[in-house]
């Protein structure tokens, strides 16, 4: 007796944060049902669920942080912390009816384009299913990178990521002896959030990072009062202040005169906050402002000001079972580091996320493959040749380094729902992104890219992949992004038609000979 069939949605949904809470709301206000939101971890949430370390908060003024169509009047203040940024996307899903729709602890295994059916094969933890298109919004912080330092796996203590941490881990560091490596936007948030629970913080710092004041504070009460009750105040204090941001992609991207003034900015901040020449001098970055990811910190310095906090410079060479190794740079000798906890604030795996090895093509072979082949590289940061009715959200060249990402986020979700609505109203089997349209696009990004502060700064960055290419970030302003996708264009698209039988073959054979 044969198996039954597997359960077929036209519309699987992969990852529950901001982005795929977006698509399912989206769906839903098309009057769309036949969709399935399955996340892998016990709870949706995403990069806000994850990254519960102390300090942990958002980068961008709160009023830029919430859904155009739902915002939010309540926050508590001007960056908001992560707890309320969780709760605020929970109870979106909730007031939308999409809490309840969301299979957690379900975690996509495979997914392979079947080219003869013209639908998706694929396989989860809690079993199979097909699917007529697959929308990936995993995005681009869900996997953390460990670093590779000899003797990692052999540290006696505790070892954490900052995307790992847990109230266990509140627990581990308080009164210990805490190894930090890394010296970036996760850092520089968690330091002064354990430096008073903690007796030692040694602080393990490759690179130095540029830091403006975030100039932080709690949102008066009569402005969430004015808020609830005008919503066209928040709209319009929302609008000037993404005005304003839109402006730092000039500044720090294009424009070495502005750089420079930035550049004035931090240098008189730096030596305000960090009066000690040594420990300003180790805090100096020697690149350009904005190469790399530029810091806003009210309390940063303060905290390597501390006498419990020791920034350290020299290389690591090694961990032991209970101390970090390094080589004085001056001298070669080694000197060891005590240490009880060590916690990686090391960053994530944004130009090739660990999903696209489960993703697999019409020519058989999974994302990563074509990837590492060609370059990370997708049609408007959304759909990728070979690989048809594959929608990403949040995907290569869609990153921001000056606004809210949910900004991005409602761009991409509002492009991928008219590229369903065609199908639909079409009644084609599939689309796919034709290989010249995805390198013209691709190649034009580069091009723009290269004269930016990302490749002409003098730094290494994760933005980078492994052959100096920016793959990260989008190089304009959000209004561009929104530009770009406020229609959907199949004519640069490969339609499928419904009927098979005689033209799979051929089609995948197509595909293989496609131009570059």
């Amino acid at each position: 007796m044969s198996a039954p069939p597997a359960p077929h949605v036209r519309t699987l949904i992969v990852g529950a944060g901001f982005a795929g809470v977006a698509m399912a709301i989206r769906l839903r206000a098309a009057g769309d049902e036949d969709w399935r939101l399955i996340e892998r971890a016990s709870a949706m949430g995403g990069t806000w669920r994850d990254n519960a370390y102390p300090g942990a908060a958002c980068d961008v003024q709160s009023v830029l942080y919430s859904y155009s169509f739902a915002p939010q009047p309540r926050w508590s203040r001007r960056y908001a912390p992560q707890q309320e940024i969780d709760g605020y996307l929970v109870s979106v899903a909730r007031r939308y009816a999409i809490l309840n729709r969301v299979e957690t602890d379900t975690e996509l295994r495979r997914a392979a384009w079947d080219d003869a059916a013209a639908l998706w094969r694929v396989t989860t933890s809690r079993g199979e299913l097909t699917a007529t298109t697959l929308v990936v919004a995993t995005g681009a912080l869900a996997d953390p990178t460990m670093p590779a330092i000899q003797g990692l796996d052999r540290f006696e203590g505790a070892v954490v990521h900052t995307a790992r941490w847990t109230p266990e881990t509140d627990r581990l560091v308080q009164g210990r002896r805490v190894a930090v490596i890394g010296t970036g936007a996760s850092a520089i948030q968690l330091v002064p959030g354990i430096v008073d629970e903690v007796a030692q913080v040694d602080l393990y710092q490759r690179t130095a990072p540029w830091v403006l004041p975030r100039g932080d504070a709690p949102v008066p009460t009569a402005l969430v009062a004015a808020y609830t009750r005008f919503p066209a105040l928040q709209r319009a204090h929302r609008a000037v202040v993404r005005s304003v941001r839109e402006g730092t992609v000039p500044l720090f991207a294009y424009s070495s005169r502005l750089g420079r003034v930035a550049e004035a900015r931090a240098n008189a901040y730096r030596r305000t906050e960090l009066p000690d020449p040594v420990l300003r001098a180790k805090a100096t970055p020697d690149y350009r402002i904005g190469c790399k990811r530029v810091l806003i910190s009210d309390d940063y310095y303060q905290a390597l000001r501390r006498r419990s906090v020791d920034l350290v410079t020299d290389p690591i060479v090694s961990v032991t079972a209970g101390a970090v190794v390094t080589r004085e740079v001056a001298t070669g000798s080694l000197v060891e580091h005590p240490a009880d906890v060590i916690v990686c604030a090391t960053g994530f795996l944004p130009m090739r996320p660990p999903i696209a090895e489960r993703i697999v093509g019409a020519d058989g072979a999974p994302l990563a493959q074509r990837w590492d082949r060609d370059g990370v590289a997708a049609y408007k940061g959304t759909a990728v040749p070979g690989y048809p009715n594959l929608f990403m959200v949040v995907g290569p060249n869609t990153g921001l380094g000056h606004s809210s990402m949910i900004l991005i986020i409602e761009a991409q979700v509002g492009y991928v729902a008219q590229a369903l609505r065609h199908l639909q109203t079409t009644g084609a089997a599939a689309v796919e992104a034709t290989e010249s349209a995805t390198w013209a696009w691709n190649d034009e990004l580069q091009r723009r890219l290269s004269r930016s502060i990302w490749l002409t700064g003098g730094c290494s960055s994760w933005y980078l992949d492994a052959h100096g290419r920016n793959v990260t970030l989008w190089p304009g302003t959000t209004w561009s992004f929104e530009r770009a996708m406020a229609r959907f264009d199949p004519h640069v698209y490969r339609t499928i038609a419904p009927s098979r039988a005689s033209s799979s073959a051929s089609a995948t054979q197509a595909r293989s000979n496609s131009p570059r």
